[in-house]
């Protein structure tokens, strides 16, 4: 598939790692670094700019590394891009650790994953069909 993409950052524009990779990482498009105190969030741009084509999004999600290691993550994880969107890709970061954690420019902040949806057409009824679980929720299944 391609997308048209333009690239006002100071990076090569995003590439798959291996292979079989399901997302591109995004870099941190800034002139200095910033600072990201214990539970502070910020909206890190990266210069990217895409046009997807109808029925697809783009996914913004954590890189694992910097979740497990330094509990940087991705605050509306998966963040959506839709495909009539055309500004700047930005990602909300939030430092979940109790340390400090300092975003270089060009620094790996998220990733993004292209993915293929549906648009839903509702069908007002007065009941719906019954199942096993039914109305159970969060959690309705105990614990193991």
């Amino acid at each position: 598939m391609k997308i048209k993409i333009i690239n006002r950052s100071a990076w090569p524009c995003p590439e798959y790692a291996t292979e079989q990779s399901a997302g591109v990482d995004l870099k941190a498009n800034l002139s200095e670094s910033i600072t990201l105190g214990s539970l502070e969030r910020a909206i890190v741009p990266t210069g990217l700019f895409i046009a997807l084509p109808k029925g697809y999004e783009a996914q913004v999600r954590p890189r694992s590394g910097l979740a497990a290691k330094k509990g940087i993550t991705v605050l509306n994880s998966p963040g959506t891009i839709d495909a009539d969107y055309r500004g700047e890709i930005c990602v909300i970061l939030v430092n979940l650790s109790k340390e400090d954690f300092v975003v270089n420019p060009g620094e790996r902040i998220a990733q993004m994953v292209i993915a293929r949806h549906e648009t839903a057409e509702w069908e007002v009824v007065d009941s719906l069909d019954e199942t096993e679980r039914g109305a159970g929720g969060f959690g309705h299944t105990g614990v193991k």
